[in-house]
C-alpha cells in the first residue's frame, strides 16, 4: 500500500493543478500566470521524480520497461510545462500535460518495475538525453496542434472561447520553434552518444530505432532550415513537427512494443 502513496499524492496534485488551470482565466494583459497552479504542479513533479528514484534504488538499476519510459517522458513534459504555467495564456499546456502525467504515473505504479538493466554512465547519459528529446518534442507537438487549431478557427471565423485563451499566433509560433530547436539539439546529442557508446546496434535490436530516430532528426533539421532560409510557418510547420514526433514515437515505443510482442525484449 505504501508503494502507492507517493504516486497517488503526485497524481492528485497534478489533477488539482489541472482543475485550477481550468477555472483560472487570466485577464487580458495582466502579465501574470497562475501562482497557485505552479505551487501545485511543482510538488507533483517532485513526487513523480521521487517515485521513480525510490524504485530505481530498490531495483538496483534502470528499469527499461515500456510503461516506465512513458512515465519518465511524461515527467519531463510535466517539468517543462510547469515552467510555462506562470506565463500568461500558456496554461493550456498544463490542462493537457498534467492529467496525462498523472495517468501514466499511475500506470507505471500498476504495471512498471520489471527487471533492472544495469547501465554504465555513458549509456545512462544516452538514455536521459533520449528521454529529454522525447519530452521536448512532445511539447512541441502539442504547441503545433494548438497553433493549427487557432489558425483553423481564425480562417473559418469560428473561435470558441477556449481558443481565445491561447497565446497570440506570433507568440505561439515563436515558442514552437524554440521548442523545436531544443528538441533538435537534444536529439542530435542522443544520436551522437548512441554512435559513440552503443557497441552493436544490430545485436541489441537497435537498428530500427536508429533509422527512425535519424529520420525524425532529418525532418526536424529540414523544418528548422526551412524556417531560417524561407520563413516556413503555419500548416507546413505543423505537419513536419507532427511527422517528426510520430517517427520518434515509433523509434522507441513502437519498436519496443513490437519486440515485446515478439518475445524478444
Amino acid at each position: 500500500m505504501t508503494d502507492w502513496l507517493i504516486p497517488t499524492a503526485a497524481a492528485l496534485l497534478y489533477l488539482a493543478a489541472t482543475a485550477r488551470l481550468l477555472r483560472h482565466v487570466p485577464a487580458e494583459g495582466t502579465g501574470r500566470g497562475d501562482a497557485l497552479a505552479l505551487a501545485l504542479a511543482l510538488p507533483a513533479v517532485a513526487l513523480h521524480a521521487l517515485a521513480h528514484g525510490r524504485d530505481w534504488l530498490a531495483l538496483g538499476g534502470w528499469d527499461p520497461s515500456f510503461v516506465t519510459a512513458l512515465s519518465l517522458v511524461a515527467l519531463g513534459m510535466a517539468a517543462l510545462t510547469a515552467l510555462t504555467v506562470r506565463t500568461p495564456r500558456l496554461d493550456a499546456l498544463g490542462v493537457v500535460v498534467f492529467p496525462l502525467a498523472a495517468a501514466l504515473l499511475l500506470a507505471y505504479r500498476a504495471w512498471g518495475g520489471g527487471h533492472p538493466d544495469p547501465l554504465d554512465w555513458r549509456l545512462m547519459l544516452h538514455a536521459w538525453l533520449a528521454l529529454l528529446s522525447y519530452a521536448t518534442l512532445a511539447l512541441a507537438a502539442l504547441l503545433a496542434l494548438m497553433l493549427w487549431l487557432q489558425e483553423r478557427g481564425l480562417r473559418h471565423r469560428q473561435v470558441p472561447g477556449w481558443l481565445e485563451r491561447l497565446p497570440p499566433l506570433t507568440q505561439l509560433e515563436t515558442l514552437l520553434f524554440r521548442s523545436l530547436g531544443t528538441a533538435f539539439a537534444l536529439l542530435t546529442a542522443t544520436l551522437l552518444t548512441g554512435v559513440l557508446f552503443v557497441e552493436d546496434m544490430l545485436a541489441q535490436h537497435l537498428w530500427h530505432k536508429t533509422v527512425l530516430s535519424v529520420l525524425s532528426w532529418a525532418v526536424l533539421g529540414t523544418l528548422l532550415f526551412g524556417r531560417w532560409r524561407w520563413g516556413w510557418r503555419g500548416p507546413r510547420a505543423v505537419r513536419l513537427t507532427l511527422t517528426a514526433m510520430v517517427l520518434l514515437l515509433l523509434a522507441y515505443f513502437g519498436v519496443k512494443y513490437v519486440l515485446v510482442a515478439l518475445g524478444r525484449a
